[in-house]
């Protein structure tokens, strides 16, 4: 008889009893709004980001309302408006080209290689198109950054990563995130932290971050914030740029700062899971496995393995089979959107002309979330029936 998994991909490990007693605290006070301060208290969100910006190794941090929010911040902090061009991934989610269009921008998509990771060959094609980049650390792959860092040097971009995929990774040691002159995280409950939404922005300079502050609804309270510029950098600042409130509350910080102390533990047991299915789906006929390069500093909170040059009938018959079994895999090939799987042709709000290379890769794309509820045991029996099913459908021609 065919083995069945039986577990689920969407549920995720409990918020911890201490992260719980945080939140209560903050609840009997009432106080949940971000600037909702007694005299001399610094509060969740501010010691959060205190906490996250010493844990990155960068100067300043913001903690705001979502990782979408801080991609649009971050475009509107660094002068991004109407009409302007936006280098972005071709591979990446929605929320990213969305950022770029909700500020008026326009994204000038970018290739994918079979290691998942932006082509850098054709970055640098398109690198007189804009003087920005949005690189998107989709799905937790990390180019070679210094190659990226230096293209984008040599043509005067201007970076911000999109590190939602890759809080508590690192290139050659140098976390995600500190590359850039500023970088997004997201704390969305299928990321690496969970407070339901949520997410960081962060800088080392500090007329971008003085903007992003003021943006996030600090009024003219941001001397209470936990990292944020001196106050005389605000001067040439406040009084013409916009607030658009966006900045984190006290309830979901205080579920996050005992998150943020377990990251280093979490990454371990995600990349241990990732692992196990890695090795069991090596020589599968008629699968390529995703190789992590030399140098990553990878989290393996989902997998994804390329079908190239699959048939769309014989990819669903895989995604059929493997459902059948309690496995569940999205598809990033498929001409429609399906949940939060889509293509950069799908986005009908930003043009694009055809890829070959990339669409080939795209359409091979096969993806799976890794939750920490998966003991090593689950990841191995999901290993063998990928193993199976792709074999299966490969072979019978």
């Amino acid at each position: 008889m065919s083995e069945v998994f039986t577990g689920n991909f969407t549920q995720q490990e409990p918020i911890s009893e201490e992260a719980i007693a945080a939140a209560v605290e903050v609840m009997r006070t009432g106080r949940l709004h971000r600037y909702n301060l007694t005299e001399g208290e610094v509060g969740e969100v501010s010691s959060l980001e205190r906490e996250f910006a010493q844990s990155v190794g960068a100067k300043y941090c913001l903690a705001v309302a979502s990782g979408g929010y801080a991609m649009g911040c971050a475009l509107r902090a660094m002068g991004v408006g109407a009409g302007d061009k936006v280098l972005t991934n071709a591979f990446t989610l929605a929320p990213v080209p969305g950022a770029i269009a909700s500020v008026g921008a326009v994204p000038v998509f970018v290739g994918v290689t079979e290691g998942l990771v932006i082509d850098l060959q054709d970055l640098e094609a398109k690198a007189d198109q804009a003087d920005v980049l949005m690189l998107s650390h989709m799905r937790g792959h990390i180019c070679d950054m210094d190659a990226l860092m230096a293209i984008c040097a040599q043509h005067g971009i201007r970076v911000i990563e999109d590190c939602a995929h890759t809080m508590g990774g690192d290139w050659r040691g140098i976390p995600s995130g500190r590359f850039g002159a500023m970088a997004c995280y997201s704390t969305q409950t299928y990321k690496h932290m969970n407070s339901g939404e949520g997410g960081f922005l962060i800088s080392d300079d500090a007329e971008l971050m003085a903007r992003a502050t003021i943006l996030s609804g600090s009024y003219m309270l941001y001397g209470r914030n936990g990292a944020v510029p001196e106050a005389e950098v605000f001067e040439s600042v406040k009084y013409d740029t916009p607030n658009v409130s966006g900045r984190m509350d006290h309830l979901r910080a205080a579920i996050l700062r005992p998150q943020l102390r377990k990251l280093s533990d979490s990454v371990a047991a995600w990349n241990a899971r990732h692992d196990v299915i890695l090795d069991g789906l090596r020589d599968t006929p008629g699968l390529t496995v995703v190789e992590r390069p030399e140098g990553e500093g990878y989290v393996g909170s989902s997998i994804q393995f390329l079908l190239l040059d699959w048939s769309v009938e014989k990819i669903n018959e895989v995604l059929k089979r493997c459902g059948a079994r309690g496995v569940e895999l999205k598809w990033f090939g498929g001409a429609e959107p399906v949940a939060f799987t889509s293509r950069y042709d799908s986005w009908r709000y930003a043009p694009s002309v055809p890829m070959p290379k990339s669409d080939r890769i795209l359409k091979g794309i096969v993806d799976m979330r890794i939750p920490l509820t998966f003991s090593l045991e689950d990841c191995a029996l999901i290993a063998r029936i990928i193993k199976a099913e792709v074999g299966a459908v490969f072979q019978s021609g």
